[in-house]
């Protein structure tokens, strides 16, 4: 396209003239994208756990690791290393993310002065940011399927019924259009089916509901053992799944378990370079597809913070199983990046919550990869050519929070968490 011409915006239905103000000639511009899973203090954490523990390192070993970090963090420390990532992700293109938040309380179980401490910390980081942000404090309430005890280092994740509708009462007072308060149950192994009803019952009835599920091979074969049934086959036997609904990961599905699942409405928030770094499987994202399902993306535990990262290696691990290219393809269109594209864009609202109008993205049209680029091409250009960050400029709701491919307080955030991991690896 020659720069000449009005700015251009990818839209679900193709490219039209983008009605922005203030920016240059031949722009082109992309939607936000929705980062549907986080848990922002793993960010102080990336590339810390890759040396092996066991020779038959897993999830499991990993989960070790991150106990004892999580163990050092505090409301001053989260708030400096949420306010890094948060920045990274506006950066790199997301408009918005999904606070999956379970460290609650001091590392010893108790309660902070400010039940809410911990929460209104990453608030705070939200806010001071830019980001749009949908928080869903974490009901953690048991060790297990079993319903074993929460062991010592889980104490601080842990409330009872009572104690986390309060603090969701509490921190709904604070929504504003930029802030929404939903809710987590942190897994079927975590939360006992009573307390998921009562806590479902005080609900808000537009609230999302996200849930970590179906991750790894051990918790399907304990729900199988316990419960009778695998853990998507038995909350979509026992709940009314529907679009407020978000599922983290189901990675482990069975035929039936992926065509009732779409059917349902609810989302899929699938974290490919997560589930790639814990070795947890690849989603069965063609069978997916061909059901009509809802799914998005999240960058979870942060060892990579890019929304380009996971849609070309949600489309990578299905070359890889099936030997084939091209996958994520649809009557629709041929395009994958487009796909996929349309993919994160049509489940934002319903996983977030929130409209996100005038969140979007300016690609940065003078890097190399868009020499000669072409409304056909342009979308697949930016997310399967290379790793350079190609986004110039992102608002949201309308405020420019990147400009030149850089957050506005980029380098003072950077001295803060600098100063804070120094301190946090400090032995």
């Amino acid at each position: 396209m020659s720069q000449t011409q009005a700015p251009q915006l990818w839209t679900p239905e193709g490219w039209a003239r983008a009605a922005i103000d203030a920016l240059p000639a031949g722009a082109w511009i992309v939607p936000g994208i929705a980062n549907l899973h986080s848990h922002a203090f793993q960010r102080a954490m990336a590339g810390l756990a890759e040396r092996q523990t066991h020779p038959q390192d897993s999830f499991w070993t990993w989960r070790e690791t991150m106990y004892r970090f999580a163990a050092r963090m505090d409301p001053d420390s989260t708030y400096a290393v949420a306010t890094q990532l948060y920045a990274e992700m506006l950066e790199a293109g997301y408009a918005s993310v999904c606070e999956f938040h379970y460290l609650h309380h001091a590392p010893d179980g108790r309660p902070y002065a400010d039940p809410a401490a911990m929460s209104r910390a990453l608030i705070a980081a939200a806010r001071d940011t830019g980001i749009r942000m949908t928080l869903l404090p974490v009901l953690y309430m048991t060790g297990g399927f079993d319903g074993r005890a929460l062991s010592a280092r889980q104490q601080r994740f842990g409330h009872d019924v009572e104690g986390f509708l309060r603090l969701l009462q509490t921190l709904r007072a604070e929504e504003n259009p930029s802030l929404r308060i939903g809710c987590a149950f942190h897994s079927l192994r975590a939360v006992p089916e009573a307390a998921m009803r009562e806590v479902l019952a005080a609900l808000p009835a537009d609230a999302p509901v996200h849930l970590h599920i179906s991750e790894q091979i051990g918790e399907v074969q304990d729900c199988l053992a316990l419960r009778g049934a695998r853990p998507v086959e038995w909350l979509q036997q026992n709940f009314e799944v529907d679009p407020r609904w978000t599922l983290v990961h189901a990675t482990h599905l069975t035929e039936t378990e992926t065509r009732q699942l779409a059917a349902s409405g609810a989302t899929v928030a699938i974290c490919p370079t997560t589930e790639a770094n814990l070795g947890d499987g690849l989603f069965p994202l063609r069978a997916y597809l061909d059901a009509g399902g809802a799914w998005g993306i999240g960058s979870d535990s942060h060892i990579s913070v890019s929304p380009v990262e996971e849609l070309r290696w949600l489309e990578y691990g299905q070359r890889l199983i099936t030997r084939h290219r091209n996958i994520a393809v649809n009557e629709g269109s041929t395009s994958v990046g487009e796909t996929l594209l349309r993919g994160v864009h049509a489940s934002a609202y319903q996983s977030t919550g929130q409209v996100g109008e005038g969140d979007f993205v300016v690609l940065d049209t003078d890097a190399a990869i868009f020499a000669g680029v072409r409304e056909d091409d342009a979308i697949d250009r930016w997310i399967f050519s290379g790793n350079r960050n190609a986004v110039r400029e992102v608002r949201v709701a309308g405020k420019r929070v990147v400009a030149e491919g850089r957050h506005a307080d980029r380098d003072a955030i950077a001295v803060r968490y600098r100063q804070v991991l120094q301190a946090l690896l400090a032995d």
